[in-house]
């Protein structure tokens, strides 16, 4: 075998498995501007490489997530349409931050115990940046 169908092989295999890992997919928040008139707000589709949450965030033009006013569950892999229940008021042209978090670090699974700045159930970091999509209500 030459040395390029050795390196070839190599870099196959780990490719995949990486894609058994991991799915095969980054994770992901994929969102548009929408009505939250009836007190939830949806992801069309979310990438999770692991069991956690979609975090809903107040923002605004900084881009920096504030407090938190709805969350829901994710498996991991793909999640469709997941709509998480906002647990505070939402105005039309008011900022939202839709956000991966880790089911990490906290005393019990399955409840989400992220408070803002707190490492229990944070949000995941790959390569250090946030995996997020920004909406505006409507």
């Amino acid at each position: 075998m030459t040395r390029f169908a050795l390196t070839f092989a190599a870099t196959a295999f780990a490719a995949t498995t990486a894609f058994a890992a991991g799915h095969g997919m980054a994770p992901a928040v994929e969102a548009a501007d929408q009505d939250v008139s009836a007190g939830t707000v949806t992801a069309s589709k979310v990438v999770a490489g692991e069991n956690g949450w979609l975090v809903v965030h107040r923002t605004d033009a900084d881009m920096k997530p504030g407090p938190v006013v709805g969350y829901a569950p994710l498996k991991m892999g793909e999640n469709m349409d997941v709509a998480a229940i906002l647990q505070d008021e939402v105005a039309a042209g008011d900022m939202l931050m839709l956000m991966v978090h880790a089911e990490a670090g906290g005393m019990k699974t399955g409840v989400f115990e992220y408070t803002l700045g707190a490492t229990e159930d944070g949000p995941i970091k790959p390569d250090g940046k946030l995996v997020m999509a920004t909406i505006t209500a409507k």
